[in-house]
């Protein structure tokens, strides 16, 4: 109405001069108030994006979202590291990580773009199969960004340089990913030719599963090639050798199992319903470890390195906690209280959480927990308070008859803790399947840590 005036009064251009320069100049104001991105911000905007393309992306599975992690967080530091003489490369320390690209002798780089061009070339990379408009995403977010740090660049050269160079550091790592066995693992979840192992105490699909599959997850994945070689040469854990005897260690294990869901509170069952990270609603296990690492990034504000640092050590971790978790659950090939309760202690028993499709030992959330607890200790110390909120808003789980409710924390390792133990309140792993894992997370975790991050450590 306000329009249709102003055009029928007399001489009405006049009338819309002032409307039209106070449009104009509120726009010019708009852009000229934008600030600058700081490192943190670029840092923790493509974590989040790449957990919304995890978990977004269709045949998604913990293993497969490990890996990713992994090299997208190793993507985000080798993108910058030429930027600060005091971190080395994680070229020649790796396994099999040769031939990075060198940056140009003289160039001036802006690291923030190189890191910025980086993340957006690997997550399309790694997750080709996500939909289109995901990989749309990707790309607003991508130029977004460039946008804000462009703004007031005057040399549009370094700009073209850093950009080079990022996409250059992502093309690479992505060609040297196709080689480490697990390359669109996405195409063979559930491998149809894969021969049961047959023994006392060996995993048998239940009828109780998060999945309709009777074969289980990724059994060659424990062959595949480990971020680091230490973490490849570690020794098998020992676990407690099988006996159906009521006074046996092993018996005892699953005996506890049945008693605890029995007398679960409401709290645990808000635990174990909040840390099950089904990957076709979430993004996965591992992805939470990544998630607790952002927060901390959001809440520490630490300069451009540190944050690549952060997520190359908890991506590395997080995958090669899988690596190995997998090798040993397809060696050891053990069964879940699903299958031991009903047949040896009370038939009609089923746990509170559906099982997941693969053998229990060890746990790989305690694993991959554990690595990412300890990769973060390292660098911020134990103590943080915080709210994970990461499922907030979601769906009363009426099948459970419980809510998602927020957990708050005042230290990293009680994250590792309360992830392990909502598999022994849902029921699918018993204790040793969680201690096990923590303990093999934290072996892992070390070996992340010891690399040779800074020169100082020479």
């Amino acid at each position: 109405m306000i329009w249709m005036f102003l055009f029928t009064r007399k001489n009405s251009l006049l009338y819309l001069i002032p409307v039209l320069l106070c449009i104009l100049l509120s726009g010019c104001k708009k852009d000229a108030e934008i600030s600058p991105l700081q490192d943190y911000e670029i840092a923790s905007k493509w974590a989040e994006m790449t957990l919304f393309v995890t978990k977004n992306t269709p045949a998604n599975s913990p293993t497969y979202a490990s890996r990713c992690l992994g090299y997208i967080g190793l993507t985000m530091y080798e993108s910058i590291v030429p930027g600060f003489p005091e971190y080395q490369t994680m070229e020649g320390q790796l396994n099999g990580l040769e031939n990075l690209p060198d940056v140009e002798a003289g160039g001036t780089y802006n690291w923030q773009l190189s890191m910025n061009a980086g993340q957006a070339a690997i997550l399309k990379y790694l997750y080709n199969q996500t939909a289109d408009s995901n990989k749309v995403k990707i790309d607003s977010l991508e130029k977004m960004i460039y946008k804000n740090i462009t703004a007031k660049m005057d040399d549009k050269s370094v700009a073209e340089i850093s950009v080079k160079f990022g996409q250059a550091i992502a093309d690479k790592i992505f060609e040297w990913s196709k080689t480490d066995g697990g390359h669109r693992a996405y195409l063979n979840n559930f491998d149809k030719n894969f021969v049961h192992p047959e023994h006392p105490g060996s995993w048998k699909p239940p009828l109780f599963a998060q999945s309709f599959s009777h074969h289980p997850l990724h059994p060659y994945w424990g062959e595949n090639r480990t971020f680091l070689r230490e973490n490849s040469a570690l020794g098998n854990p020992e676990m407690i050798p099988y006996d159906t005897t009521e006074s046996s260690a092993y018996y005892q294990q699953f005996l506890a199992v049945y008693k605890k869901e029995q007398e679960l509170t409401q709290e645990e069952k808000e635990i174990a319903i909040w840390w099950g990270d089904d990957p076709d609603v979430t993004f996965t296990p591992p992805g939470h470890s990544y998630f607790i690492a952002t927060m901390i990034i959001q809440d520490r504000k630490p300069g451009l390195a540190q944050c690549a640092e952060t997520y190359a050590r908890v991506g590395m971790a997080v995958a090669d906690a899988f690596i190995n978790c997998w090798k040993w659950k397809y060696l050891f090939f053990s069964e879940r209280p699903n299958t031991f309760i009903p047949k040896f202690i009370d038939e009609k028993w089923e746990s509170f959480w559906p099982d997941p499709p693969f053998p229990a030992f060890p746990s790989g959330h305690a694993i991959q927990a554990a690595a990412a607890a300890k990769v973060l200790m390292d660098m911020y110390g134990n103590e943080f308070t915080f709210t994970d909120r990461s499922h907030s808003g979601r769906e009363r789980d009426e099948v459970r008859n419980v809510d998602f409710k927020e957990r708050t924390f005042t230290k990293i390792w009680d994250v590792a803790l309360e992830t392990a133990d909502s598999r022994f309140y849902g029921g699918i792993h018993v204790a040793q399947d969680n201690e096990v894992g923590l303990e093999q997370g934290s072996r892992i975790a070390e070996n992340v840590n010891q690399l040779k991050w800074k020169n100082e450590q020479n």
